[in-house]
């Protein structure tokens, strides 16, 4: 038995009939679309079995992309649910036959709330199909089972319609990345789009020191601060210089180094700093991965320090660069 054989036939009968859904789409697919479009409620999906499992998950992708929905058993509907339907809701309805028991039994109710009802059926003349205001074909040829009997192809179908449903109205509505990210702040792409310099700046216990104190003193402070660095501010805190602790060791090789002089004779003076707070995140890590430094001061307008954006505090938060 090649069992490589017999799951590379299970991806061509499955893409096949994505490609031959592809060929006959009509105007039932622009009918359903302006549809969801006119909805002002919740669009709803409901479904049993197989169907109900790709039903939520076209809830999910509907609602994560501008499309206000969530998914309704049809079993849970009849027992009190239904009530969950009102005026201004469109519903989505998905059944291989068209003549599944649970959800036929709710869809004279729909029709007579008057709640606008997309099908999703292989039988365009079953129930299902009858019912709809706008019926979509997921017929397929043959599932990739061999008993041609366990929804296979037949559900890939349906969940790449509801793809193609929600891509089309993400289209539409000119759904941006902004938008998308507002619907997942906590995901990579809103994090690289909503966190702030201000949200992950550290603002107390700053590893400081004055342009007068020693590098015995600025390798103490340093050490306490944990970060590998000391910022050197003036006596009105303005920034002035930053010791790294690759300034420390350079500054070993040196024949005149002393940890009785000053520790900004060995810093880097005028380092890289910024002062807008609002900046993203993301492009901060930007400028630190440009200048190929770890600390990035934060100051005000008169360049006094106010906090400091270290390089592990962006990577923790799980912020990337673009």
């Amino acid at each position: 038995m090649d069992l490589i054989k017999i799951a590379q036939e299970t991806f061509y009968i499955e893409a096949q009939a994505l490609e031959r859904a592809a060929e006959r789409l009509d105007q039932s697919f622009l009918d359903a679309i302006e549809l969801i479009m006119q909805t002002k409620g919740k669009l709803i999906i409901t479904g049993v079995g197989k169907s109900g499992l790709v039903g939520a998950k076209m809830a999910a992708t509907f609602a994560s992309t501008g499309t206000s929905s969530f998914f309704l058993h049809p079993t849970e509907a009849l027992h009190g649910d239904l009530g969950m339907i009102g005026k201004g809701d469109t519903l989505i309805a998905i059944s291989n036959s068209g003549e599944s028991e649970e959800l036929t039994k709710i869809l004279p109710h729909i029709k007579r709330f008057d709640i606008p009802l997309i099908g999703l059926t292989g039988n365009l003349d079953s129930s299902l199909g009858r019912y709809s205001d706008v019926c979509l074909d997921i017929s397929v040829e043959r599932e990739a089972c061999p008993l041609n009997v366990a929804p296979t192809a037949s559900t890939t179908l349906t969940m790449a319609i509801g793809d193609a449903l929600a891509v089309a109205l993400m289209e539409k509505r000119g759904f941006k990345h902004e938008d998308f990210a507002s619907f997942h702040p906590g995901g990579s792409l809103g994090k690289r789009l909503f966190v702030k310099i201000e949200d992950l700046m550290r603002t107390t216990e700053l590893p400081i020191i004055k342009n007068d104190t020693t590098l015995k003193e600025a390798i103490v402070t340093m050490s306490e601060g944990k970060l590998g660095t000391v910022l050197i501010v003036d006596d009105t805190g303005r920034l002035n210089a930053l010791l790294s602790d690759g300034d420390v060791r350079r500054a070993l090789m040196q024949e005149s180094f002393n940890l009785e002089h000053l520790a900004i004779e060995y810093a880097t003076r005028d380092p890289k700093s910024y002062h807008d707070t609002q900046l993203l995140a993301s492009q901060a890590l930007e400028i630190i991965e440009n200048e190929r430094i770890q600390v990035l001061p934060i100051t005000d307008k008169e360049k006094k320090v106010i906090g400091l954006l270290h390089i592990h505090d962006l990577v923790n938060a799980g912020i990337k660069s673009k």
